[in-house]
């Protein structure tokens, strides 16, 4: 209806999925790529996670189209089944044969003679469950127990699962325990920042036909608020607002035509945006009564023309938050190790461990990291941290550091936090650190020379991330990754030995994790 009228040969924001639409964001490049070298591990599972709409399907269809022509492929959508159903499925997907009403064994003896008969042949097994959220623990145990079959080099049979949020803490259970530890490579997969919903809006309506821009900014950046970044969202939102548009005659669309749209859509009252002018205007005026009922006066000894500065109520944590001083009486703050790390945990939004936190980060989904390093490279690292402080007598203390600003420091002792200047902070701080940490994915212990081509060619990529250049296709661990790999043992203070060892390994996974606090807070 509306194509002819914006010089678009097809709809561009259709749900179906169109391969001719597909678009790959950084981060669904980075999750094909957590795909690709969790399969190149020779076994076990690899977990892919996202909220609803946010691209999982066009990953896994984007490996599908990848896989050699050596992969067979059972792809099981619906996984709301029982043992003996979940195999009975993958039999059917490796069309396998079986006798009416079968048992449990006779369906896994079916598979393990596929298996090893596909192994013989030189071939390899890949099954892949979407929405695996809602397997039952018992249904994912049997899965475990097929991947049991292996030879001493590689596992029989490879498993991607792939669901919601909801698939995680699954994994987390006791009685799972087992599985989780096969998972070689994880990756969740976030919504669309606002650069690459700007990109993904232009790149479907090129693929339709037009050139010239269609969305104002002011419709980007609304799309964005409104749809949370979630491309299926996004489609639903722009399809309506392309009628809407349509139907008032509307050569361009702006930020109201999209909160409109997504008022239909998302079925909400509309957002209502005031004018730029008046806006500055509303929040000066409600600015200035807040100070005047807070006791400021303006200054008569200032032109008329000179701003007023207003008092601003800062966002505070339930506990005290003191003004920045040019010293601090650390023996006046309680403080120990593990109050600090229970902070730790409560920045992250998770339940806090009455003992041992580190011990049990693991249940949370997290990994402690201690070390050595200067504030610069704390900084770098980018965590909430406890951390060692000394006091004006040189007793050591504990603190966590919670965020970052210019020329201060968030620091909580005990059960009371405090901003305290960066010069004090930069004298006080002895060089020890415990931080908090999402893993994304199984790490090997060691990528040497000798490891495999998949890990080698791993560690190119997250060197090129951390160093900001384009990653080269390796052939081998050639001198030119060694000089790389040891220029960032050295910028991190680490032992410059050129070999990737778990120490190496976990700082080039934490440096690029994406999920959880940061110390300095980014404007998006």
């Amino acid at each position: 209806m509306y194509k002819g009228f914006y010089g678009l040969n097809e709809s561009p924001f259709s749900i179906a999925p169109n391969p001719a639409f597909l678009f790959l964001s950084d981060r669904h490049r980075e999750a094909l790529a957590h795909l690709t070298y969790g399969l190149g591990e020779n076994g076990g599972f690899v977990l892919l996670t996202g909220e609803v709409g946010t691209g999982k399907t066009t990953v896994s269809r984007t490996l599908f189209a990848q896989l050699p022509d050596d992969t067979d492929l059972a792809f099981i959508l619906n996984p709301a089944l029982t043992q003996l159903e979940l195999l009975a499925t993958v039999c059917d997907q490796l069309k396998l044969s079986y006798q009416p009403e079968p048992t449990l064994k006779q369906l896994t003896d079916k598979i393990a003679d596929f298996l090893l008969e596909n192994h013989k042949n030189g071939r390899k097994t890949l099954l892949v469950i979407d929405e695996a959220q809602h397997l039952d623990a018992d249904v994912l145990e049997q899965l475990r127990l097929l991947t049991n079959l292996e030879t001493d080099t590689r596992k029989l049979l490879q498993v991607i699962l792939i669901g919601q949020p909801e698939l995680q803490a699954l994994l987390r259970r006791q009685e799972l325990r087992q599985l989780a530890q096969r998972i070689t490579a994880r990756y969740h997969l976030l919504p669309l920042n606002l650069d690459e919903v700007a990109a993904y809006v232009s790149h479907r309506l090129h693929v339709a036909g037009r050139s010239q821009p269609l969305f104002r900014r002011s419709a980007i950046k609304a799309l964005h608020q409104v749809s949370g970044g979630v491309p299926r969202i996004i489609n639903l939102i722009c399809e309506r607002a392309l009628m809407g548009g349509y139907g008032q005659q509307k050569a361009q669309l702006a930020g109201v035509d999209i909160d409109a749209a997504a008022a239909e859509v998302l079925d909400r009252p509309q957002a209502k945006r005031v004018p730029w002018g008046l806006g500055v205007a509303t929040i000066a005026a409600a600015g200035l009564g807040f100070a005047l009922a807070y006791g400021w006066q303006p200054s008569m000894s200032q032109p008329s023309s000179t701003a007023a500065v207003v008092p601003v109520a800062e966002v505070t944590p339930p506990i005290t938050v003191a003004a920045p001083k040019p010293s601090v009486d650390l023996a006046s703050f309680p403080s120990s190790e593990l109050s600090s790390l229970q902070a730790l945990f409560h920045r992250w939004q998770q339940p806090v461990p009455a003992t041992e936190p580190c011990r049990y980060a693991a249940d949370f989904g997290l990994s402690c990291l201690s070390d050595n390093g200067s504030w610069q490279q704390l900084l770098q690292l980018n965590r909430p941290a406890m951390v060692t402080i000394s006091d004006d007598s040189g007793q050591i203390r504990y603190g966590a550091v919670l965020s970052k600003e210019p020329e201060r420091w968030l620091l909580q002792l005990g059960d009371q936090q405090l901003w305290v200047q960066h010069d004090w902070f930069a004298l006080h701080y002895q060089g020890r650190f415990t931080l908090l940490w999402q893993p994304t994915e199984a790490l090997p212990r060691l990528i040497s020379p000798s490891a495999s081509l998949a890990q080698i060619q791993w560690l190119e990529n997250r060197l090129a991330q951390v160093q900001q250049r384009s990653a080269r296709l390796v052939a081998s661990f050639d001198s030119q990754l060694e000089r790389a790999l040891r220029q960032f043992q050295l910028t991190q203070g680490l032992n410059a030995d050129g070999l990737a060892g778990r120490q190496t390994l976990e700082r080039l996974s934490l440096l690029l994790a994406n999920v959880g606090p940061t110390l300095v807070q980014e404007n998006r």
